[in-house]
């Protein structure tokens, strides 16, 4: 892998990450940019004890753009479009990562990357080779070892949305990276069943989750030599994956070369998958042309920066998707929305037996 950092017209940091050492990237952004101007704050919710990220400059933000006016695509990828230039200077490129022009969290609140997974418009993540998924993999490594060395940074996300069900603008195949300048409330609550599994057990409740999973089975969507991927027991989406590393690690940056040589076989396994659960004439083989692509949330879970006793969290990563069925999607209403209690209508024992019928053969 070559990393190459430059800057955009208007000074946000742009970093390629090519699989071939003896790439080049020497082009300029000769955009006539203005300097981004944010209004992104933090404020605390007094009643809830968390934290809600301000950011009314988002409003603008590109919004479902044709693909000939994609800002993900290289500068020289769009057709007959001499001087149509994008975030992109480069006309082509393996990765790409650069801040947001549209963040939601910048300056004291944080900062907001762009991950770009391929110079392919029209493909996905499980479109990948597993040469190119394990260079992302290393992107969001690097990106979460740099973004760490942040002043204020208490704790990096890498995620990706897919889809416009999800809310996605921008179709191109990307994700996102934010470095919080708090712990999210969720990984707050992880810490917490931690804590109180270890008082009363004197044993490690994320060891303890995917030992039990392991065992019980039902739930196992694929068990790899080093990963293993399950339906959760408690699983709040119609489908839900989550993907541990079988050896505890607390963060990327702690994954062996085994792990990261093993993952991109099984997480591209898992993405083909999602793709084929609502295929109702074909439980094999590939997408079908006419059929579209799920939507989903990918998650990376990691350990905040300096929480106590860190090194007992797990990695991890939570796939999840919103569509229930064909053609039905799974809304967040009342019980949901206003109370945070989730109801699921697919028992996660019949997701993961959905999940290992659609395998590749």
């Amino acid at each position: 892998m070559k990393k190459t950092t430059t800057r955009l017209a208007d000074g946000r940091e742009l970093i390629y990450y090519d699989l071939r050492d003896d790439a080049v990237r020497g082009e300029r952004d000769a955009r006539p940019l203005d300097p981004v101007a944010t209004a992104a704050e933090i404020r605390h919710d007094r009643l809830l004890g968390d934290s809600v990220a301000i950011a009314s400059h988002r409003q603008a933000r590109t919004y479902h753009p044709p693909a000939d006016e994609c800002p993900l695509c290289p500068s020289q990828a769009f057709g007959t479009g001499e001087g149509r230039l994008s975030e992109i200077p480069a006309p082509d490129y393996d990765v790409a990562v650069f801040e947001n022009r549209f963040p939601s969290l910048a300056g004291d609140s944080g900062r907001c990357e762009v991950v770009c997974f391929t110079s392919d418009h029209d493909a996905s993540f499980a479109d990948l080779t597993e040469e190119q998924a394990a260079l992302v993999l290393e992107a969001w490594t690097d990106r979460t070892a740099e973004l760490s060395q942040l002043p204020g940074v208490a704790q990096v996300f890498c995620f990706e949305n897919r889809g416009a069900e999800i809310g996605v603008t921008l179709g191109h195949p990307h994700g996102q990276i934010y470095a919080y300048p708090f712990i999210t409330p969720r990984t707050e609550r992880m810490l917490s069943s931690l804590a109180a599994h270890h008082e009363a057990t004197g044993r490690n409740l994320f060891d303890d989750t995917v030992a039990d999973e392991l065992a019980d089975g039902r739930r196992i969507v694929l068990d790899g030599e080093h990963w293993v991927a399950f339906v959760p027991y408690a699983a709040h989406w119609p489908y839900e994956v989550h993907l541990y590393p079988k050896r505890r690690v607390p963060d990327l940056l702690a994954l062996d070369d085994a792990a990261r040589t093993e993952f991109p076989q099984i997480y591209l396994e898992v993405l083909r998958r999602f793709d084929r659960i609502f295929d109702e004439g074909t439980s094999r083989g590939p997408r079908t042309a006419d059929s579209s692509r799920t939507p989903y949330v990918a998650a990376w879970h990691q350990a905040p920066l300096r929480a106590e006793h860190r090194g007992d969290f797990a990695l991890h990563l939570e796939l999840f998707t919103i569509r229930r069925t064909s053609g039905k999607l799974k809304f967040l209403a009342g019980s949901e929305s206003g109370m945070n209690v989730f109801i699921n209508d697919v028992p996660p024992e019949a997701a993961a037996e959905r999940l290992r019928e659609v395998a590749s053969e």
